[in-house]
């Protein structure tokens, strides 16, 4: 039988903004990026980047120029003899002047942390890896895309350079498009304008990041119990953190639609308690989208929205951009 991976995915992002989207594994972020990238083609419907029809080869083309794709693991991207080179590569497969390439270089190494004169003759094979991770975004950030799609960007590293990189995509997105999937929910808390979770190849919620988090409202709750009954809830329960005391009970945190024991009290919840409420099961988007859906925060709801992960060499935008 055939597979849906996608269903009923409309959406519309205007430049300014930042989207970022969580989904669990399996949840269609790859397939949606992969449409995006051109690799797929929609059963039905169109994909317009920059309102280019990515389906048709002249339009692609266009589009190629104004699109930034970085992936999960960038550095895997690295591949030219210098960083001088691979940071080059895209302004000059641009065709831009060597000057205009060596301002961009210098200045997208600079906006990453990185001085140009000291690391531009060096091999990137040579830097520690949130380096090369650098260099990489840098490569990106050269190309001065309209369209910036981001793939888990801070996977696997630290909280410093994690934060540096969180701080240097909301920058950039002032006046470009922003897309980040990740399934780091401080990676989109404060710095997203939209939040969309995707689960089961649908949106199931969309909205500002205080909107989406106040649709839990009242399904997060604290409750201090035995160590005992903490390690039960974690087996029962969609349990958000526990805290062991030295005393030997445990302060636990849970996303339930009812108080899990007597006593637990309703607590404000987070981005992070929306997320593990949401993929509490893996039966599928009804389950977990039942009983919320777009929230507006305010203003009229919007159709539901997207975003994207993964690309290949092959596609739409290739393996530098």
């Amino acid at each position: 039988n055939a597979v849906w991976a996608l269903h009923d995915i409309h959406f519309a992002i205007r430049p300014g903004e930042f989207v970022g989207i969580a989904g669990h594994t399996g949840s269609g972020k790859s397939t949606l990026i992969q449409h995006m990238n051109g690799i797929l083609k929609p059963t039905e419907g169109r994909v317009l980047v920059c309102g280019r029809d990515i389906a048709d080869k002249k339009e692609a083309t266009a589009a190629r120029a104004k699109v930034g794709v970085v992936f999960q693991y960038p550095e895997r991207q690295l591949f030219a003899a210098t960083v001088y080179d691979d940071v080059a590569f895209g302004p000059r497969n641009l065709g831009l002047p060597a000057d205009e390439v060596d301002k961009r270089v210098t200045s997208s190494l600079a906006l990453v942390g990185l001085d140009r004169e000291a690391i531009g003759d060096m091999s990137p094979f040579e830097l520690s890896g949130g380096q090369q991770r650098r260099v990489a975004f840098a490569g990106v950030l050269a190309m001065d895309p309209e369209v910036l799609v981001l793939d888990e960007p801070t996977a696997g590293l630290g909280p410093k350079e994690r934060v540096r990189f969180r701080n240097l995509i909301s920058g950039f997105s002032q006046d470009k498009i922003v897309l980040l999937s990740t399934h780091i929910v401080s990676d989109v808390e404060y710095i997203a304008d939209d939040i969309l979770v995707m689960k089961a190849g649908r949106f199931v919620l969309r909205g500002r990041p205080d909107a989406v988090v106040s649709s839990v409202a009242g399904r997060v709750w604290e409750c201090r119990v035995s160590a005992r009954q903490a390690d039960e809830l974690s087996a029962s329960a969609c349990v958000c953190n526990v805290h062991y005391a030295s005393d030997g009970g445990a302060v636990v945190r849970v996303a339930a639609d009812e108080a899990p024991v007597a006593g637990a009290v309703s607590v404000e919840p987070t981005l992070e308690d929306l997320y593990l409420y949401t993929f509490r099961d893996d039966a599928g988007a009804s389950a977990a989208g039942a009983g919320f859906g777009e929230v507006s925060g305010g203003e009229a709801p919007r159709a539901a929205a997207s975003e994207a992960r993964h690309a290949s060499k092959s596609g739409l935008f290739g393996g530098r951009r």
